[in-house]
């Protein structure tokens, strides 16, 4: 079982890299787990649609760029489906009773995902309506995954 966390950026703040750390140190008793992080395209503020699509086109060819062909590809998107945190280790652990063993969890740059990167998704993950900042979102997801695993495990953190 691998985990990979697959992110536009990266994480700047040492209070987000610390609690990302105790969260891997968390998770390595349960499943290897990975973040890679592609660089962000450096655009000005206002930007016509036209130079964000090519932003997330350039960002989107990096990101898939690291994507395995096994992989089971989990983006995360504001019109995603919204899952409790029970059905979220749900989703993982019948996936995994179907073989699927490779997870990779994207996390687009601020102007979102490019086409190509949606297309490869196989599940389509919303935590809100609300945007968050990404540095914040990866400590989201991060603890999520553990949850899904203690969930998954009858273990008692999740309540």
């Amino acid at each position: 079982m691998k985990i990979t966390i697959l992110t536009v950026g990266k994480l700047k703040e040492k209070f987000w890299k610390q609690a990302i750390a105790e969260y891997e140190k968390r998770l390595s008793g349960y499943t290897k787990i990975e973040i890679i992080e592609v660089p962000d395209e450096k655009a000005p503020e206002n930007l016509s649609d036209k130079e964000v699509e090519q932003v997330r086109q350039k960002e989107g060819e990096r990101l898939l760029a690291k994507i395995k062909p096994q992989s089971t590809v989990i983006t995360l998107e504001i019109e995603g489906k919204m899952l409790s945190s029970e059905a979220l280790a749900s989703e993982l652990d019948q996936r995994m009773t179907r073989g699927q063993s490779d997870f990779t969890f994207v996390i687009g740059g601020s102007n979102g995902l490019s086409k190509e990167v949606l297309n490869r998704s196989d599940f389509r993950l919303s935590f809100s309506k609300m945007t968050f900042p990404h540095q914040m979102m990866r400590v989201i997801l991060i603890e999520q995954v553990y949850r899904a695993f203690k969930i998954m495990r009858g273990e008692s953190y999740h309540k």
